[in-house]
């Protein structure tokens, strides 16, 4: 009998409850024991099977309450508009929409026109920007970007003095379950975006989780992924545009690829290194690595282009030798985006590539705009199977 008390004891303690931070869930906003969050007023957001999600907020002093337009709304297809909650019992806010499609979104609510985080939700991210929080809805398992039960690389964490920025910097490593010295890897450095820090690709683009999938599915190559911090002018600086490229060439020649070079055991040619990177990290894959085609000779540009490559990237148009230099150029964006002022520029370039005949693979796909949904469905479903395909 002392076996059957203690099998009836653990069984609730196994009901994890909302936002519980014990496992890596891939359902973490579905309200199972109705416990709140710890230390939070109440629960929010809380999301169904059907992928409804409930928001709330308690206000007493608030006059009005809405969600910020963002990734939420364009999943939606509603109009870039706030939308508002309702004033219910107690001073609670609440808004229901839905029904979402699975995946992971940003948001933010306005309260009397200042923009927070939601207050509730343990979920939030870190970033070179004011922080915001994070909606999960799940679907009936998890996903391609969620912790699974399969064997998992490691994330290396390196900080580094660069002479070019003045100070310490840090990147992260990826770093494959098969990984072992006596062979040689392939390296991608993958950077993110305007207001992106480089565990910004760990949390929110989940590229670590995603590469174990991969390659438990055995869809991929193993390969060192290394997310750098590309942020190496400050994004409000008005001459950030005219001087990020130089400054970030120097940052990756001088001190990015001589450390990873140095730290593990890689491929040290052209063919076996790969840059990508989305939206202005895309811009710096492409004006930085295209004139570089002595360090990369593989290029995945996600949700970036150009309004005029013809010019700016004339000598990479008209090299009448580019087709034996690139082994992999990807141009990809999210399907939103094409409806939105995003794709001009990522349409430039694909049209510029097809002009001067340069082998390029160009998709469009996931339910995305320009967020996180696109930039990891991306990943998954296009650029990490067919990276280094022809080495």
């Amino acid at each position: 009998m002392k076996h059957v008390f203690w099998v009836l004891f653990i069984i609730p303690t196994l009901l994890i409850a909302q936002q519980a931070n014990v496992n890596l869930d891939y359902n973490p906003h579905k309200n199972r024991e109705n416990l709140t969050p710890f230390s939070a007023p109440l629960n929010s957001p809380d999301v169904d099977d059907q992928g409804m999600v409930t928001f709330q907020l308690k206000a007493p002093n608030a006059k009005e309450v809405s969600l910020a337009p963002g990734a939420i709304t364009t999943s939606l297809d509603k109009e870039s508009k706030p939308i508002p909650f309702t004033r219910g019992e107690n001073d609670i806010w609440e808004l229901k929409i839905g029904p979402l499609l699975p995946d992971i979104y940003a948001y933010h609510f306005i309260v009397d026109g200042i923009q927070i985080t939601d207050p509730s939700n343990t979920y939030a991210a870190f970033t070179a920007m004011p922080p915001y929080s994070q909606l999960v809805v799940h679907a009936q398992e998890p996903s391609y970007y969620d912790a699974k039960d399969v064997p998992h690389g490691v994330v290396a964490r390196h900080i580094y003095h660069s002479e070019t920025t003045k100070g310490e910097r840090e990147l992260y490593v990826y770093i494959p379950p098969s990984y072992d010295e006596g062979n040689t890897y392939p390296v991608l450095y993958l950077l993110g975006g305007s207001g992106e820090l480089p565990s910004n690709w760990i949390y929110d683009g989940r590229v670590n989780l995603i590469m174990d999938n991969l390659l438990a599915e055995n869809n991929a190559l193993p390969m060192l992924i290394v997310v750098v911090n590309n942020q190496v002018i400050h994004r409000n600086n008005p001459q950030h545009t005219e001087l990020t490229f130089d400054v970030f060439e120097e940052e990756i020649r001088n001190h990015v690829i001589p450390l990873i070079d140095e730290s593990y055991s890689t491929i040290k040619s052209p063919r076996g290194r790969a840059i990508s990177g989305l939206s202005m990290g895309g811009r710096h894959s492409m004006f930085v690595g295209f004139r570089s085609l002595d360090l990369f000779a593989n290029f995945g540009i996600l949700s970036a282009g150009d309004t005029n490559p013809e010019e700016s990237l004339k000598e990479f148009l008209i090299d009448p030798d580019i087709n034996n230099k690139i082994d992999y150029l990807f141009i990809g964006q999210g399907t939103k985006e094409v409806e939105s002022f995003f794709n001009e520029r990522v349409q430039r370039l694909h049209e510029s590539l097809n002009n001067h005949n340069i082998k390029h693979d160009y998709y469009v796909g996931g339910n995305g705009g320009h967020d996180w949904s696109t930039w990891r469905h991306l990943l998954y479903y296009r650029f990490l199977p067919n990276l280094w395909k022809n080495n």
